[in-house]
């Protein structure tokens, strides 16, 4: 291992360390088991779900294609950061190269910045749902939902291609592990030494102009769609125009709710919160949240379940 470099000339040559859970060390193999079973159970059932919809002509419509690119972003979002993580539970598998550590850090912020467009773009169906539902096809055509995802795929791109310059422009010298079990820009920055301020400034601003425009959006087609739904004179119509919603409300909490708690403890509540909790918190960010996304608009989506149902069911098992 070689923990010393003078300039990013040469970080090519450098491998890092990354945590453990500190204070946890004698649990890890057990940690490691409801791990491994949430990220079994996130990769097959977003996988299952791109396979239901793609496969199903009935599920062709715009909410179910946003909802396929919200299961591929879960997938690869797990698949980014939870294999490493269980090396290291496991095998105790800390060390990461410079260039690993830098893809790794890109490929998890380019699908947190799509991933969080995919649910503008599903606020955004909902609200032409509920206030014109006679004009949605027209609205949310092929053409145009294809343009939105080539659109956010592009826009995650532009955003997250600086944070790699922004790393590698920097000088490391001394510090080589990165606290955490998967890398981040932060985390990666905080190694360096000298002035890191180009790279708190841009990541906020990232979060703030993406990330924080995106929710804002999110936000504001709640309140039209509220403010929609309370017109409908109508309890019960109104009461299934907010169950439509209730599974994007709760994906939306999950994804949002610990990125955030995440972002906000390694900017400014290193010295508050205890490491271990800054780092499961971390760690189930990237897990819980894709297990669960399917689940629930499996649970709430009558024409998926049905699929599920017939998919899984003795008949077409014999068929």
């Amino acid at each position: 291992m070689a923990p010393f470099f003078h300039n990013h000339t040469n970080s090519q040559d450098v491998w890092y360390v990354l945590m453990e859970i500190p204070g946890l060390e004698g649990l890890h193999t057990w940690i490691s088991i409801p791990f491994s079973f949430v990220y079994t159970v996130a990769v097959a059932g977003n996988i299952l779900l791109i396979f239901l919809i793609m496969t199903e002509h009935s599920l062709h419509e715009p909410m179910y294609l946003f909802l396929s690119m919200l299961a591929s972003a879960d997938f690869l979002l797990s698949t980014t950061a939870a294999p490493k993580m269980l090396a290291i539970l496991w095998f105790h598998s800390t060390d990461i190269s410079f260039g690993s550590s830098v893809s790794q850090m890109f490929f998890i912020h380019f699908i947190f910045v799509a991933e969080s467009a995919i649910l503008l773009a599903m606020a955004f169906d909902l609200y032409v749902a509920i206030c014109y539902p006679l004009r949605c096809t027209t609205i949310l055509t092929s053409s145009t939902i294809r343009k939105i995802g080539i659109a956010t795929v592009v826009r995650s791109f532009f955003i997250c291609c600086p944070f790699v310059f922004l790393v590698y422009r920097l000088t490391y010298c001394g510090r080589n592990i990165i606290p955490h079990s998967y890398c981040e820009h932060m985390g990666i920055a905080r190694l360096a030494y000298g002035s890191i301020n180009v790279n708190i400034i841009y990541g906020l601003t990232v979060a703030l102009l993406s990330t924080g425009l995106d929710i804002m959006l999110i936000i504001i087609s709640y309140v039209m769609i509220l403010y929609a739904v309370f017109q409908v004179p109508s309890w019960a119509a109104r009461f299934k125009a907010l169950s439509t919603c209730g599974s994007h409300i709760c994906v939306t909490l999950m994804f949002y709710a610990p990125a955030f708690f995440s972002f906000l403890a390694h900017r400014f509540g290193g010295k508050t919160i205890p490491h271990h909790i800054h780092i499961l918190v971390a760690n189930l960010y990237v897990l819980v949240p894709p297990m669960l996304n399917p689940i629930i608009y499996g649970v709430k989506t009558k024409q998926i379940k049905d699929r599920v149902i017939l998919l899984f069911s003795p008949i077409s098992v014999c068929c």
